[in-house]
């Protein structure tokens, strides 16, 4: 059971990987990647920011202090000028208390600004490596886009993309009802022709009918063709040409037409 399982989510991987290879447009994947490099860029900028604020936060508070100290010392001075020794030494104690505090600020001071240093050289790298990658982009995808378009034209002129591939299948089953259809009307005229079928017209004559119509046919034109010799030669028509009455007439017309000599 357990290798059954195995088996199944392997297939199902493999299934689940083709399908995303074939969703996949390695255009949008670059794409994807730069907007990403983009925004880590954008985080590492906004950390120097951050880090620059942070010192110069610092500095300000370091001029204060400084401030202050050189305030007590004037005045512990003006103090001791005065007399008043005891003023001067606790003017002096409260300037050393701001001097250490002076020292951890200047410390702290020293830390962001290397910090700052790292992350403004980290930034600048980072712009030139997204700088690179953006040029190396734009070629990959117009070097892709050039050969989708060829292969696509490749695929049209040789007919085996799907699209040229459908409109084949079509004129193939196009001429197939076609080769169909035309099988199918040489089959019905042979079967009228031979009066397999039956003509609802009542038109259709068999084999022996239609001999005897064209050799009647034929007859009635001899005759006619020999009757009109006749009239221009302007004699009889020939008694194997005539039949049913018409030699007897003709026979008639001839004595008739005959001259006659009467005797003096």
């Amino acid at each position: 059971m357990s290798g059954v399982m195995k088996r199944m989510g392997m297939i199902f991987r493999a299934k689940a990987n083709k399908a995303l290879d074939r969703a996949e447009d390695p255009r949008e994947t670059l794409d994807y990647s730069y907007q990403k490099q983009l925004e880590l860029l954008q985080k590492v900028r906004r950390g120097v920011a951050d880090v620059a604020t942070s010192r110069k936060r610092l500095e300000l508070q370091l001029n204060q202090l400084q401030g202050q100290s050189s305030k007590l010392e004037d005045q512990g001075r003006k103090a001791l000028a005065l007399g008043r020794e005891d003023l001067a030494r606790e003017a002096l104690s409260r300037r050393a208390a701001l001097q250490q505090q002076v020292s951890d600020l200047e410390t702290q001071h020293q830390t962001l600004q290397g910090e700052e240093e790292k992350l403004t050289l980290a930034a600048q790298r980072l712009q030139a490596k997204v700088d690179a990658f953006r040029t190396k982009k734009e070629t990959i995808k117009a070097t892709y886009t050039a050969a989708q378009a060829q292969t696509r034209i490749g695929e049209a002129f040789s007919g085996i993309s799907e699209e040229m591939g459908d409109v084949g299948m079509a004129i193939q089953r196009a001429e197939d009802k076609t080769a169909q259809l035309q099988a199918r009307a040489g089959a019905i005229d042979e079967l009228l022709a031979s009066g397999a079928l039956d003509d609802p017209t009542g038109m259709a004559k068999d084999d022996i009918t239609a001999e005897l119509d064209r050799l009647s046919g034929g007859s009635d034109v001899e005759l006619e063709l020999q009757r009109m010799k006749a009239e221009l030669a302007g004699g009889s028509a020939p008694k194997q040409a005539i039949e049913g009455g018409n030699g007897g007439q003709a026979a008639s017309r001839a004595e008739q037409e005959r001259p006659r000599f009467d005797k003096q």
